[in-house]
């Protein structure tokens, strides 16, 4: 799909990555409503290409996301302005049509998860809001010391309606710090995310991308059948006991031993070269 007005998508077939950019640098990468319909458009596009095996996902300009576009709040109507036209509160006629209006979050948020392929959170700069949470849904997450994360709702008066809750805890592997950032809507900066485990990779700036693309393509080249359920496995095993697991494990484990690329790894190791891996 093309004619993308709010995202970029590039996709490599020769390196195998596709990269999505948040492109609306003048709002810094805020999520009005098409641009979230964009977002899952482009997701479906790459899961449904063949020859894609991995996504980054990045922000054009300084910020990676500033979260949701309050000229929109979900489905929400301006209400009551100051003279300098800050808007000071907000109504809807109809709250059932904002419930449904997260559909389109929830879309996208999903389909990150769900997607087979790996996904690189390239961030550029500061994830505030549902950036924090769009930062949160990535599987792997490379910064820079510009990158900083914030809650952010709670300084609107706002619950994280994008999955916050969920994530918060599973992403920076903490209840306390998730509690800490959620109830006091300061910054993590990136010292303490890279510190922490959030952060797989901190860079310099003129770094970050050369070392996004690297691990990009390190997993490229790897083999997408086994990668693929592994992706699959460690989400799903987040909800199974060890037993079902296990169980599940042996599926798994059965299809890549009786794949092509598996042959073809064994080989490779065998003699001594690097594998090329078919997806077969």
């Amino acid at each position: 799909m093309s004619g993308y007005e709010y995202i970029l998508l590039d996709k490599d077939p020769k390196e195998h990555i596709a990269t999505l950019t948040l492109n609306r640098p003048d709002r810094r990468n805020a999520l009005n409503d098409l641009m979230q319909d964009e977002i899952g458009d482009a997701i479906d596009e790459v899961e449904a290409d063949r020859s894609m095996r991995v996504m980054v996902l990045t922000g054009s300009g300084s910020v990676f996301c500033a979260g949701g576009d309050l000229d929109q709040l979900q489905g929400g109507s301006k209400a009551g302005s100051q003279s300098d036209g800050q808007t000071v509160g907000w109504i809807s006629d109809n709250t059932d049509e904002i419930r449904r209006s997260f559909q389109r979050s929830q879309r996208f948020m999903l389909g990150l998860q769900r997607m087979e392929k790996p996904v690189i959170g390239m961030l550029n700069g500061a994830a505030v809001g549902a950036g924090f949470d769009l930062a949160c849904i990535c599987d792997i997450r490379i910064g820079t010391p510009r990158s900083r994360f914030m809650v952010a709702y709670f300084h609107v008066g706002l619950f994280p309606g994008f999955g916050g809750t969920w994530l918060y805890p599973r992403a920076l592997g903490s209840i306390g710090k998730a509690a800490e950032l959620l109830f006091t809507g300061d910054f993590l900066e990136a010292e303490e995310a890279h510190r922490m485990g959030f952060l797989n990779r901190l860079v310099p700036e003129e770094e970050l991308e050369s070392t996004t693309m690297a691990m990009a393509r390190k997993i490229a080249a790897g083999p997408p059948i086994a990668i693929r359920l592994s992706k699959l496995m460690l989400y799903r095993g987040l909800e199974f006991d060890l037993e079902t697991a296990m169980k599940m494990a042996a599926a798994a484990e059965t299809i890549t031993l009786t794949s092509a690329d598996h042959a073809e790894g064994t080989a490779a190791f065998r003699e001594s070269r690097p594998p090329i891996f078919e997806d077969k």
